[in-house]
């Protein structure tokens, strides 16, 4: 019986060497958006990611894109409520949503920046997919199913990234898969394959270039 939500398997050299040509080019931020007014023209095409703070995020983009501080986490979760544009290359965008999950921020802002999420995820061409973080040691929590959810809801399809790999051991890496499988099942917007990375080692990476390169 064939698996369902398989690790994506490391790129043939061809795919790889266009997922390097690709960030091999100058990444530089274009702005922070608060409002769909903000946003800059959809001439090109764009990922997102997404993920509860803390996640890393900000680490995984920098991995990506071979620089230390493209993206700045915030000492302080959920305090950056915007989304963030970043160029990569001249053909492709790079859009980091702000972290979600978190306690401290007024009702007001929250519900401001999902409503905004919203806009964005539902009313956006040139979205090909977003790419949702979900932290190896913790898996899927609740706080990811809304964001799952609302994906679903604006017909995004989107592939879940394992964060952290590398602070778990492979019980821990198998049980943790498991969840994460049992908990996709349910997402009829998921991208049946999954991504492991670890952005301290690099592992995954090259694979998630490449991928993004595809979608070309």
């Amino acid at each position: 019986m064939e698996m369902r939500f398989p690790e994506a398997e490391s790129p043939d050299p061809e795919q790889a060497e266009e997922g390097r040509k690709l960030f091999a080019g100058p990444s530089e931020f274009l702005k922070g958006v608060v409002a769909m007014s903000g946003l800059p023209p959809a001439d090109r095409l764009e990922v997102c990611f997404a993920g509860r703070s803390n996640v890393g995020k900000s680490t995984l983009i920098n991995a990506l894109t071979g620089t230390k501080a493209l993206a700045r986490a915030s000492n302080t979760p959920g305090r950056t409520q915007e989304i963030n544009f970043f160029t990569q290359g001249p053909g492709l965008y790079l859009v980091d949503l702000p972290g979600y999950g978190y306690a401290n921020a007024p009702l007001p802002v929250v519900e401001k920046w999902q409503k905004l999420l919203k806009q964005y995820l539902s009313g956006r061409p040139t979205l090909r997919r977003a790419f949702v973080l979900i932290d190896a040691r913790h898996g899927i929590k609740a706080v990811d199913e809304a964001i799952l959810s609302l994906l679903d809801a604006s017909a995004v399809t989107f592939q879940c990234v394992l964060t952290k790999t590398d602070k778990i051991g492979e019980k821990d890496r198998a049980r943790v898969l498991e969840q994460v499988r049992m908990a996709l099942a349910r997402h009829p917007a998921a991208f049946p394959e999954i991504v492991a990375t670890s952005a301290e080692k690099g592992d995954g990476i090259v694979t998630l270039r490449a991928i993004i390169a595809a979608l070309r």
